[in-house]
């Protein structure tokens, strides 16, 4: 009984493993290749894009959030379905393009790239790399809020920053609040 019951065990563990390996190989890989195409599409001329236009996630990756106070570096493309945020961090739809005027929204899963989102603290510098320039933004607040809050994405009439994830960060299956990042625009460099 206990040689069967070992056996078990040691096929579940290697089984957790290797989704655990397939999951980061995934993520690694996904951002390696994103990085890549974003820092290619730096180095050329501009696309022929209409400027705010969205382009969707099989095309060019949108721009690169840097969160230095957390440690963190993520490419981020449209969209916040499971494809996309097993990748990558999404671009909320419907909200404004970083630097624009508006409310720009960023989403990840927290047991991936937002993991560490609940260390940052007021005034930590935000930075995201796009096409069109480099924009710094400063933390103001963060909260927990309940999923189905829309307010936390409002227009407020200048340019600012709302980072998204699940909370608690270390609950074991579909957690029920979302801790909110909020951040305004500082500098802007083209």
């Amino acid at each position: 009984m206990l040689r069967w019951l070992e056996s078990i065990l040691w096929i579940v563990a290697v089984v957790a493993i290797s989704v655990y390996a397939g999951t980061e190989g995934e993520r690694w890989l996904s951002q390696a290749y994103l990085d890549w195409k974003f820092e290619r599409s730096l180095a050329l001329p501009p696309p022929a894009v209409p400027p705010g236009d969205i382009v969707p996630y099989t095309a060019q990756p949108l721009g690169r959030l840097e969160i230095p106070s957390i440690h963190l570096s993520a490419i981020f493309v449209e969209g916040v379905d499971e494809r996309v945020l097993r990748r990558g961090v999404g671009h909320i739809p419907g909200t404004a393009l970083p630097g624009m005027s508006g409310n720009t929204g960023l989403s990840a899963h927290r047991d991936m790239f937002f993991r560490h989102l609940g260390q940052i603290r007021t005034g930590d510098v935000i930075q995201i790399s796009t096409l069109e320039g480099i924009y710094e933004y400063v933390v103001e607040s963060f909260a927990v809020v309940d999923p189905d809050e829309g307010a936390v994405l409002r227009d407020v009439g200048r340019p600012t920053l709302t980072l998204v994830t699940c909370y608690p960060f270390y609950y074991v299956g579909p957690a029920p609040k979302r801790f909110v990042v909020h951040a305004s625009l500082v500098t802007e460099a083209p």
